[in-house]
Parts: structure tokens; sequence; C-alpha cells
């Protein structure tokens, strides 16, 4: 009687042959969008934080200030978009290393999908249709820089 040993770095999957290889473009994504996050991150602390009054100024009328600017809006939406597609995937690739290839899995990363999809038109929308002076509303309730 003899037993085969399977050599030590065989692959439990056979890799697949031909077509896209999202794993290569799933990791080169998140080294690349890691490093423009560490940028947008940390530009945009330096803007709310250290620029003008710091912490102490930071509330509705400071944000619809910010959101005035199309480069505000841009810079923010770019962070989110990154951020939430960055995360998805890291938790995609979770859930390959500790899931099943199966129903489960697959639920998992629609849910992913769908709950990344959600925030990010969510949040886009939330930039873009900002209105920070709503016409009609009370000019006691504007902000500072609202013509009343």
């Amino acid at each position: 009687m003899t037993a085969t040993i399977e050599a030590p770095r065989t692959p439990a999957r056979p890799a697949r042959k031909g077509g896209a290889n999202l794993e290569k473009w799933g990791w080169i994504y998140m080294r690349a969008s890691g490093v423009v996050l560490l940028v947008l991150i940390f530009g945009h602390l330096f803007m709310n934080l250290m620029v003008g009054d710091g912490i102490q100024a930071i509330d509705f009328g400071f944000v619809g200030g910010k959101w005035a600017d199309g480069f505000w809006q841009w810079w923010d939406v770019l962070m989110l978009w990154l951020a939430l597609i960055h995360g998805a995937n890291g938790m995609r690739t979770l859930v390959n290393d500790y899931t099943n290839p199966g129903t489960v899995q697959n639920v998992l990363k629609g849910a992913l999908f769908a709950a990344a999809a959600v925030l990010i038109i969510l949040g886009t929308l939330v930039v873009f249709t900002f209105e920070p002076c709503p016409a009609g509303a009370p000019a006691d309730l504007l902000p500072s820089f609202c013509a009343a």
C-alpha cells in the first residue's frame, strides 16, 4: 500500500485560464487607492483643523461654505468613493479568505456590493445637492453667509 503526498504548494483550486485577473487588479487598486487616500485624508484634516480657527470653527456654516466650492465637493466625493470601494474590496478579501465558495460567500459579497453602492450614491447626492441657503427659509435660521 502506497500513499501519495501532494507537492507542498499545490493550490487547493486550479488557477483559471484566460480572462481578466481580477484579484491582481484588486491588489493593485488597494495599493494605489491607499496612497491617494493618504493624501486626500491628510489634506482634508489639514484644511479642516489647521487652517482657520481649528475644530471650534467646524459647523454647518463651515461645511456649507466649503461645499460652495466645486473643488472641495470633488475632493470629498473622491475621498468618499475611494474609501468605500477600498473598504468594500478589503471586506471582499476577508469574505474570500474565511468562507467557502458557495451561496454564503455570494450572499456576503452581494451584501457588501449593495451596501457600498447605496452609501456611494447617497453620499454623492448629499455632497452635490447640499443647499445651505434654501429658498424661502426664515432669515434667522439661515447661516451667516447666506443672503437673506
